[in-house]
């Protein structure tokens, strides 16, 4: 495998550790813990794994325990750091006992069903020390929901006499997690499950959780190159560029980026789904702030827009309920083209809903009518909102310049920002962040944890002084509707409009708004000072006010 220069470099860096983590560790147990919602019915769901406390570790006395073996799926979209938490478990494992070995299962969760896998050796695992990307054992979005598949699964942790299941992930992966760590213990099959907390979207996050890994490097990343559209729009002055960012049910990716580089405009789709916008209130308050800029002389700017704000418009989110359970009615099964899809969900939707649908741009209502992801849910990434904004910003200046209320140009470009993030090498945050959370995971593991999500708390602070344990993945989960049907599943962490992050753009916006105050981030620095190189995420610092 031919590598880069920069990658060569990179392999010799050395996370760093919690201090806790370097060396044995003895758990500390908090009390009883309880789900985040609908305590009763998660209970019933989970009578094996619910309640269980929190975990803190702290330095403890060395014991010696005989070889065990571990598996590792990475599950869902790719996020920075991915490697660095096999390196860090992989690390961890090997302290443990050097006779222990590493499997990885191949293209996701369906590996461990089709008894795909190899095992991860020292030659192979020297390779993508602090490298992005899954491509080590790659990645899958295979659902762990079937007892056919938790028995599959049994059969090759049995062969490889693996003692714990690693499973990488977001919300739904965790949950999946949650749930095979439920049969397995309730089953007695000694299998122990624990998860890790990965999406770049930033929406796995609570008190226990400060981050999910890849939020940080991603927000580095989407940031340079909002920079650098921000350092030629401020050169060419003649374009307003739309750019739609990553985070279909949050807007924490948004407020970051906004956060770093200052933009002229930024929506936080939770704003708007409190403030009632209807999607008329959106483009008016972008027109608004061009034919503001426009008076100046200034005809041009940015715009950050989350991938997911269609869905946030109330009257759309209206829509998009009833099309999701429309569409998951048996009756809809049967229909063989988009043009019978349109008019199905035309004749079974509400007189209400039907005239949102009708008031709605042929092409965007022909997406929100079609396919659905593995959720049943709207693939709003498809949806070319960033197109749509700035077509209807265009039709209502020219309505304005007719009668004199705007005097300027408007020129439009487009991006979408969202594979670009995805696989970048992980900053220095995310690559000890990543390294903490697979080592801490094979303590939870020596400690005999199942169900636990490896957790590491106080990141703004030097990396010897972050807190490492475990929380139940059960005190996450809430019921919520999918496809049509309610299932558990890990509470979405949303943009909080009363929490510190928010405050601090709200505050600056309107400034920002009318001057030109753009920051140019650059790219993520590796070296160099610690002011420079090792700061997490403006909304971590806010969040802990440091």
């Amino acid at each position: 495998m031919a590598i880069s220069n920069l990658q060569k470099a990179r392999a010799a860096y050395q996370p760093k550790l919690p201090k806790a983590l370097q060396g044995p560790v003895k758990a500390i147990e908090g009390a009883a813990t309880q789900s985040v919602g609908n305590q009763a019915e998660i209970k019933e769901l989970f009578p094996n794994t619910y309640g269980m406390p929190v975990i803190t570790f702290e330095p403890g006395e060395p014991t010696a325990l005989p070889p065990f073996n571990v598996g590792i799926i990475l599950s869902g979209g790719q996020a920075p750091g991915g490697h660095n938490v096999i390196s860090g478990l992989f690390d961890g494992v090997k302290s443990l006992n050097p006779a222990n070995k590493l499997y990885g299962f191949i293209l996701g969760p369906g590996g461990l069903v089709d008894h795909n896998y190899m095992e991860i050796t020292s030659d192979i695992m020297d390779k993508y020390r602090n490298t992005g990307g899954f491509d080590i054992i790659g990645s899958g979005r295979t659902k762990l929901e079937e007892v056919d598949q938790f028995e599959k699964g049994i059969q090759i942790l049995r062969e490889l006499n693996i003692k714990a299941l690693v499973i990488i992930g977001g919300d739904d992966s965790n949950t999946n997690a949650c749930v095979l760590a439920e049969y397995y213990a309730a089953k007695k099959y000694g299998v122990q499950v624990i998860g890790c907390p990965k999406t770049i979207d930033g929406d796995l996050k609570n008190e226990q959780i400060e981050t999910s890994f890849g939020f940080d490097t991603a927000c580095k990343t989407y940031s340079e190159l909002i920079g650098n559209i921000q350092r030629d729009c401020n050169s060419a002055r003649k374009y307003w560029h739309f750019i739609k960012l990553m985070g279909r049910s949050a807007s924490h990716i948004a407020l970051e980026c906004a956060l770093q580089c200052q933009p002229n405009i930024c929506l936080i789709s939770e704003e708007v789904e409190a403030k009632a916008m209807s999607l008329d209130d959106v483009v008016t308050y972008i027109a608004k702030a061009v034919a503001k800029r426009a008076e100046e002389g200034n005809n041009f700017g940015t715009v950050l827009i989350p991938e997911g704000i269609i869905e946030f418009i109330p009257a759309i989110k209206k829509l998009i309920a009833e099309l999701n359970d429309v569409l998951a009615s048996p009756e809809a099964g049967t229909i063989n083209s988009a043009n019978e899809q349109i008019e199905f969900v035309k004749q079974h939707i509400s007189r209400e809903n039907l005239a949102t649908f009708l008031s709605l741009p042929a092409d965007v209502a022909a997406q929100l009518a079609l396919d659905r992801d593995p959720h049943g849910n709207v693939q709003v990434s498809l949806i070319e909102t960033e197109k749509l904004l700035s077509r209807m910003v265009a039709d209502k200046l020219a309505v304005w310049k007719k009668s004199g209320k705007y005097v300027g140009k408007f020129g439009s470009q487009h991006h979408f920002f969202g594979y670009e993030g995805r696989c970048a090498a992980p900053s220095n945050y995310d690559a000890d962040y990543c390294y903490s959370l697979g080592y801490n995971a094979s303590r939870l593991i020596a400690n005999g944890k199942t169900g636990y999500m490896s957790i590491i708390k106080n990141t703004t602070a030097p990396a010897a002084e972050w807190i490492a344990g475990g929380v139940p993945i059960t005190m996450m989960m809430n019921l919520e509707k999918r496809n049509g049907k309610m299932k558990p599943v890990i509470r979405k962490a949303l943009v909080e409009l009363d929490g510190a992050p928010f405050k601090f753009f709200a505050a600056h916006r309107e400034e920002w708004a009318k001057e030109t105050a753009y920051v140019y981030p650059g790219p993520i620095q590796y070296w160099g000072p610690t002011e420079v190189c090792d700061q997490p995420t403006i909304t971590l610092q806010l969040e802990k006010a440091k």
